[in-house]
């Protein structure tokens, strides 16, 4: 079952809960008050629902600065700062080649390419896809 915890008003991304993760979806460009509102929201969201990670899609994001390098690392610190690891998933080509040339590291922050993997990454039952289909064994 999913959860919003803050609507899509002006400044705000929401925030949707999956169990213990929560998922937001960046669209465009992240303005200053945006990204620090994204930062309160996020801390306080993880704080209250005791999710253990964040998943952050950029697959909208058509380019990738340095303030948006240096905003997905601070959020990775910190969530890691409460017990929540921070998956980036969707990145294109082109924002990977970007943040290479930039020479963001982004530390704290693990990627995977797509909100499935990044569950897996997390070590979160991925839902199957029918219902009433056998859920694959876990080792």
């Amino acid at each position: 079952m999913s959860q919003a915890f803050s609507g899509p008003s002006a400044g705000h991304v929401p925030v949707l809960r999956l169990g213990q993760v929560l998922l937001v979806t960046l669209q465009g460009d992240l303005h200053d008050s945006t990204a620090q509102q994204l930062q309160q929201d996020l801390s306080e969201t993880v704080v209250a629902s005791g999710a253990t990670g964040v998943v952050i899609d950029i697959s909208g994001v058509e380019i990738v600065d340095s303030f948006l390098g240096r905003v997905l690392a601070e959020i990775a610190a910190q969530s890691s700062l409460l017990a929540a690891r921070t998956v980036i998933v969707g990145m294109r080509p082109a924002v990977a080649i970007t943040l290479v040339e930039l020479g963001l590291t982004l530390p704290g922050l693990h990627t995977a390419l797509s909100t499935e993997a990044a569950m897996e990454l997390l070590d979160v039952p991925v839902p199957s896809a029918r219902p009433g289909a056998p859920r694959p064994e876990r080792p």
